[in-house]
């Protein structure tokens, strides 16, 4: 055979790694560009100098690398260290293609070129790749924790294997940057929302920060936090930076906020990283208090959550006692007992972050390096159920990816997540995310007909859709609207206190907001619900809400107008309840029989009408009867519990004074009631 042709034979067969060749920044090789050389072999200096620091700052050597990688492009370890710089930086699944040139240049560029491979690979989703790097990985020369490291890769495969079962059956979702009304070419993340998704609160590391302050680690810009309201269309308005009320020249970060929006919890980096409260009022902020130390200790409180009702915090410490390296814990605030662990079943070995409790109270959402994490912390469900809470479920594949997804939070509706992540079409670096959740896809059947077509000689059997699968709704009502005076329709700060009927006891109280009046609450299912809004100098207003356990998800917008005391002023007693057909007062009523007990003794010289009403169904005259038996209870009870015979009287109207048409099932039920009249003060 020919030499030459021999010779091109060999090279034709020969293996990628005998092809190419590392490129030396040498004078021999560049010679012609001498400029150019010397301009590369700066900026691989001042890439060392950042990459070479304990701890190394990858971020700063990057852009020093890539900008001599474009000068020379073949040099393994140029190439080898860009891609160990991007697995620690925002953009992680960039690394790949640097390591496998590196790799490819020469196989010798590292010892911990498996390693970097694998954490490539895996970066990437290429599990079967990824867990066959992993395992030729062997640990570097002289390292002391060679156990450490073996625990370490087989970890990493177990990931790669729960990504691959978790890829292959990915959720229906859209996942949409949230805009430039929240989004800047600087890190955004960590988004919190009211429950109704009508404000978002975040954290940004974006010019204009309070104080102007740069980290003299990172060389970024101090955190902030932000906020945003969303309009008719959907879209977010412009963030505005909530001013030095919250913020300080330090690190300031959003960490949780109340289903209401009027409590947000900040964490702050003082005594290891804290956890802090502040408090709308108004339009203003007012300055963040730190928890207690039942909360805050030395250890670092990185996240936290509140229950609906406010009275207790989901949160996330690192303190001494724990399972793993970070653990969640559940408090009362307003109690002395200290913090609980939430045990096995949520905490692992490993860290658990990003704590989020769902408006209906019992579905708390986390973070994990644990459980069936396909890599770094994936997204976990848990449901509080029959005291105990469920195995956490991977929200799955694209929420979760192979790097870290921390910090979720989801509305009321459930239709709708945030978190902030890394991805190809952000504006520049992290940025917040809006997940769609679009529920399970409508499988195909076959029909029962056979379809004959001319050109075929077996029939064939026509595709159908199946009937549509319902998204599962969250079973949490949400109450909000605005309260006003009734004569100059002015916001007002009012108390608006939740009560559970069938128990008589209140079990949480909120405030509008004094500035506009809004309020929002969140009644999980389940519940007979009383709402009473007081405010001194005003009568109270109350509404019922009574939600079965199995309950959907619906909003309900209702403005309160509250009225003060004077002669004629009517109010409709809607947590009063009579048996059917009957004027025997139910037990749920006793809390707003109270109520009015309590006004009439705070009060002594106030005089009341009690009166009853029917919808038109049924005979007149059987309704007035009705309708007066009742309103006779109401006076019974009242002067059993002491109050003057003399300031009362009752009435039975029947169906003669309707508030609303008889026509619809809502009209009459809103016609079926008891109320008081003034006649005297």
């Amino acid at each position: 055979m020919h030499k030459y042709l021999f010779a091109s034979l060999l090279l034709l067969s020969a293996p990628a790694t005998m092809l190419a060749q590392s490129v030396e920044f040498s004078k021999d090789r560049f010679g012609n560009d001498k400029e150019g050389l010397k301009a590369a072999l700066k900026e691989i200096k001042l890439g060392d100098e950042a990459y070479d620091l304990d701890p190394p700052r990858y971020e700063q050597a990057l852009p020093h690398y890539l900008a001599a990688q474009k000068f020379n492009p073949n040099n393994a370890q140029l190439n080898f260290k860009i891609g160990e710089s991007y697995l620690h930086s925002g953009f992680k699944p960039r690394a790949l293609e640097y390591l496998q040139k590196a790799y490819q240049l020469n196989p010798d560029v590292d010892p911990r070129i498996h390693y970097a491979l694998g954490r490539g690979l895996h970066l990437n989703g290429k599990w079967d790749e990824a867990i066959a790097e992993y395992k030729r990985a062997t640990p570097a020369t002289g390292t002391k924790n060679s156990a450490g490291f073996t625990q370490d890769i087989q970890k990493k495969i177990r990931e790669c294997e729960n990504g691959r079962k978790l890829a292959a059956k990915p959720n229906r979702v859209f996942i949409d940057n949230a805009g430039p009304g929240v989004n800047s070419p600087y890190p955004e993340y960590g988004p919190v929302i009211t429950a109704d998704e009508s404000v978002i609160l975040f954290t940004s590391r974006r010019p204009g920060s309070t104080g102007d302050q740069k980290d003299p680690e990172t060389g970024g810009f101090m955190e902030d936090i932000y906020t945003s309201t969303r309009t008719t269309k959907g879209s977010w308005v412009d963030a505005r930076n909530l001013g030095e009320g919250v913020n300080t020249e330090g690190h300031d970060a959003t960490v949780g906020l109340s289903p209401d929006g009027q409590r947000l919890l900040v964490y702050m980096e003082d005594n290891g990283g804290d956890l802090h409260e502040a408090n709308l009022r108004g339009a203003e902020w007012r300055k963040p208090q730190k928890l207690g130390s039942r909360i805050n200790t030395r250890s670092h409180e990185s996240s936290a959550a509140y229950t609906p009702d406010g009275r207790s915090l989901y949160f996330v410490t690192d303190k001494e006692g724990g399972l793993g390296q970070r653990d969640i814990y559940k408090i009362e605030m307003e109690g002395r007992g200290q913090a609980v662990n939430l045990g096995s079943v949520i905490n692992t070995q490993y860290g658990e972050e990003g704590v989020f409790l769902h408006p209906d109270g019992k579905t708390m959402y986390f973070s994990s390096e644990g459980h069936n994490s396909m890599g770094g912390y994936d997204i976990f469900k848990s449901v509080f159920e029959n005291g105990k809470w469920s195995t956490p479920e991977n929200l799955g594949w694209p929420i979760n990816t192979p790097d870290d997804d921390v910090f979720f939070v989801i509305s009321a509706s459930g239709r709708h997540g945030y978190y902030s992540s890394f991805r190809d079409d952000g504006l520049g670096s992290k940025d917040i995310y809006q997940i769609t959740f679009l529920g399970p896809e409508k499988p195909p059947v076959l029909s029962q007909e056979d379809q004959l077509l001319a050109s075929r000689a077996q029939p064939v059997k026509e595709t159908l859709l199946a009937p549509p699968v319902a998204i599962v709704a969250a079973q949490v009502t949400i109450l909000k609207g605005i309260v006003t005076d009734e004569a100059s329709k002015q916001p007002i700060e009012a108390t608006i206190d939740v009560i559970d009927n069938s128990l008589n006891q209140t079990i949480a109280s909120f405030q509008s907001n004094g500035q506009s009046g809004r309020y929002l609450v969140s009644l999980p299912s389940g519940v007979n619900y009383g709402i009473v809004v007081r405010k001194d100098g005003y009568l109270f207003h109350s509404e019922n809400f009574d939600l079965p356990a199995k309950a959907a998800y619906s909003e309900v917008v209702k403005d309160i107008a509250l009225k003060k005391l004077d002669v004629g002023v009517k109010v409709v007693l809607n947590n009063i309840f009579f048996d059917f057909d009957k004027a025997t007062l139910r037990k749920e009523s006793t809390n707003e029989l109270e109520r009015l007990q309590k006004l009439l003794v705070e009060t002594p010289a106030l005089r009341l009408e009690i009166s009853g009403h029917t919808d038109n169904v049924g005979k007149a005259e059987y309704n007035k009867d009705l309708s007066q038996r009742r309103a006779k209870a109401v006076v019974d009870y009242l002067v059993a519990k002491g109050i003057d015979k003399g300031r009362l009287t009752f009435a039975g109207y029947g169906d003669t004074q309707p508030v609303a048409s008889n026509a619809s099932k809502t009209g009459r039920q809103l016609n079926r009631r008891t109320e008081f009249k003034v006649t005297g003060k």
